[in-house]
């Protein structure tokens, strides 16, 4: 290399540069770890849900009842089982005091702020994918915008404009927006996959809850025609 000139490569810019610009370029290094830790338990994440929550829909699609449905499902936690397990208390706690309209209306309700709470879970960590996509770029050009007023102060400074002196300090400035970029292409990119993957999910939670209803409205119908028998015997 010839003396007096700087090796730029992304190590030795990183090393050169002013320390504010090196904060920007930690953090978003931190950043765009985060972003790839995010997608891999948000892939694990959901990828077992709607295994599981397939597998359970599955499971009681012969049922005729909310109690065939439990014991078809078994110990294993699910949120069909929470929604089947609502269903059966509304129908308990309003047995002899309500219209089967009734306990339907409330049953329902139990069953959207389930959907609610299911769809907040599953949306954890999207936040964070939003946010870096977003930021990410401004935060590395805020880096690149200090590192060129620092360069061009050297300039000034140095009262020279050779290329080989201001080439490298430019250089530095420009590799913060460079990282910036790495950070947010990704985040934005699973924030928009995994979007389309849970709404994919949420669309499974409202066929569990369908199902849910319809053997609700089975059994209060069963009741019913038991109580039509035994008044006409």
């Amino acid at each position: 290399m010839t003396p007096g000139l700087r090796e730029l490569s992304p190590w030795s810019m990183f090393l050169s540069a002013d320390i504010v610009v090196k904060a920007v370029m930690i953090g978003l290094a931190f950043a765009s770890l985060v972003t790839w830790t995010a997608f891999i338990a948000k892939t694990i994440e959901l990828s077992l849900v709607k295994r599981k929550l397939r597998a359970a829909l599955n499971a009681i699609k012969e049922a005729t009842s909310l109690a065939e449905a439990q014991r078809a499902l078994g110990s294993k936690p699910s949120i069909l089982s929470f929604l089947l397990f609502a269903a059966m208390r509304e129908a308990r706690l309003s047995a002899g005091i309500s219209s089967d309209g009734g306990i339907k209306e409330r049953a329902a309700s139990s069953f959207a702020e389930i959907l609610r709470a299911e769809s907040r879970r599953v949306r954890l960590g999207m936040g964070v994918l939003a946010t870096i996509g977003a930021t990410s770029p401004f935060i590395g050009l805020f880096g690149t915008v200090w590192g060129i007023m620092n360069s061009f102060i050297g300039i000034s400074k140095s009262q020279t404009t050779n290329l080989a002196v201001v080439a490298p300090g430019i250089a530095e400035a420009l590799l913060a927006t460079a990282i910036g970029l790495v950070a947010a292409i990704p985040a934005v990119i699973f924030y928009n996959h995994f979007s389309r993957v849970t709404k994919g999910y949420l669309e499974l939670v409202s066929r569990a809850s369908g199902a849910a209803a319809r053997l609700l409205s089975r059994d209060l119908d069963r009741s019913h025609g038991s109580a039509l028998t035994h008044a006409a015997e």
